[in-house]
């Protein structure tokens, strides 16, 4: 499969954009816990927080291989970086998708713009794998103008930073099927942004939870008709998940990167370690997890292009391509030695940011399940 002549031009402004501006910073952001904000606002100058706003609203319109290529190498400079992009491009999409004509002239051009930056609220802190056990709530209010919010999301990217979020919330309490999506700004009357969490990895990235109480949002920022929220959720998700799967692609080709070049330079027994066979069995393995990754979702963005329905596509390949990150930054630390435990190395980090490829938007646990069922015609 190859790329057309503008795809690789996208792909080559990213990739030199991330190697001269994202990469370089990546360490202090990891090591401060603080997001590099001059990188979101070059971002920003290349389209790219608009990735997915159709051209109507100043956004970029990528198609679904070129969303794919862009957090690919936006993820070989920082998987924080590329993290946060992704979920503010998750905001868009349903603000694109969903939202009345109004409300997208309301918020997408700026959004395109950068600012404000877009936040995804779906998971609950009892509600994680199965969001249909969310207990967040959406009442109308007595006038049947607005709706007033209740609860709690958790594990929310851009939590911080955001300054309108999506959020799902039943409109029935007792009713699984009436989860619903919403647009909130985040400084709306009766929102609190809950403490950072200090994670393992992605420590650029910010991940809070919010908390609702009596927040009331006008009737225009209900983007779903009660009920479908959670199937609007799964259709911009499983773009989301191919988006993933890049990411971990990112991240691997950047540990690999690395092996090899400390592979090339590292002596033991008076030899490069590179002329060892075990290394090059290794290097080989890495590789060709690589590849297959990348291969794979690729398939499923062109599948999800030609308006295919790429749900299950999208599952292997986020399922595949998370969990080699997991084991091609395993084993970069590995041929690293004792420098590959340290931070002085770039691989320490892209061990520690890989592991949540496995968890965020679905687990791997969760992607098996969607596979199986397609295979078993369930």
């Amino acid at each position: 499969m190859e790329l057309s002549a503008t795809q690789e031009a996208v792909r080559d402004a990213v990739r030199e954009f991330a190697a001269e501006e994202i990469r370089p910073v990546a360490a202090a952001a990891d090591r401060e816990a603080s997001f590099p904000e001059d990188v979101w606002d070059g971002l920003a100058d290349l389209d790219l927080t608009g990735l997915t706003v159709p051209e109507a609203y100043d956004g970029y319109d990528a198609d679904r291989l070129t969303y794919a290529v862009v957090n690919e190498e936006v993820a070989h400079g920082s998987l924080a970086v590329a993290t946060a992009l992704s979920v503010h491009c998750l905001a868009t999409s349903c603000i694109a998708e969903f939202a009345d004509e109004s409300v997208r002239e309301e918020w997408l051009p700026e959004m395109v713009d950068g600012r404000p930056v877009g936040a995804f609220a779906l998971s609950e802190p009892d509600a994680g794998s199965n969001p249909a056990e969310m207990s967040t709530t959406a009442r109308e209010t007595d006038g049947g103008d607005g709706y007033v919010l209740d609860g709690k999301k958790q594990w929310i990217t851009n939590g911080e930073r955001a300054g309108v979020a999506v959020v799902f919330a039943k409109t029935d309490a007792d009713d699984p099927g009436s989860v619903t999506q919403f647009l909130v700004p985040t400084d709306a009357e009766g929102l609190e942004i809950g403490k950072k969490e200090d994670k393992l990895g992605l420590r650029a990235s910010d991940t809070t939870s919010l908390i609702f109480d009596g927040v009331e949002v006008p009737a225009r920022y209900r983007l779903t008709e009660p009920g479908r929220g959670l199937a609007a959720a799964f259709s911009i998700l499983t773009g989301g998940r191919i988006g993933i799967a890049a990411q971990s692609v990112g991240l691997a080709q950047a540990a690999l990167d690395e092996a090899v070049d400390c592979a090339g330079e590292r002596e033991q027994f008076d030899r490069r370690i590179a002329d060892f066979q075990s290394i090059r069995h290794k290097l080989a393995d890495m590789w060709t997890d690589v590849r297959a990754a990348r291969a794979l979702t690729w398939e499923a963005a062109t599948a999800q292009d030609r308006g295919e329905d790429a749900r299950t596509a999208a599952s292997v390949a986020k399922y595949f391509a998370s969990e080699a990150a997991v084991d091609v930054t395993n084993e970069a630390v590995q041929i690293h030695g004792g420098y590959g435990y340290t931070t002085d190395f770039p691989v320490e980090r892209f061990y520690r940011d890989a592991k949540v490829t496995t968890i965020y938007e679905g687990t791997s646990q969760i992607q098996k399940n969607i596979i199986a069922r397609d295979l078993l015609g369930e």
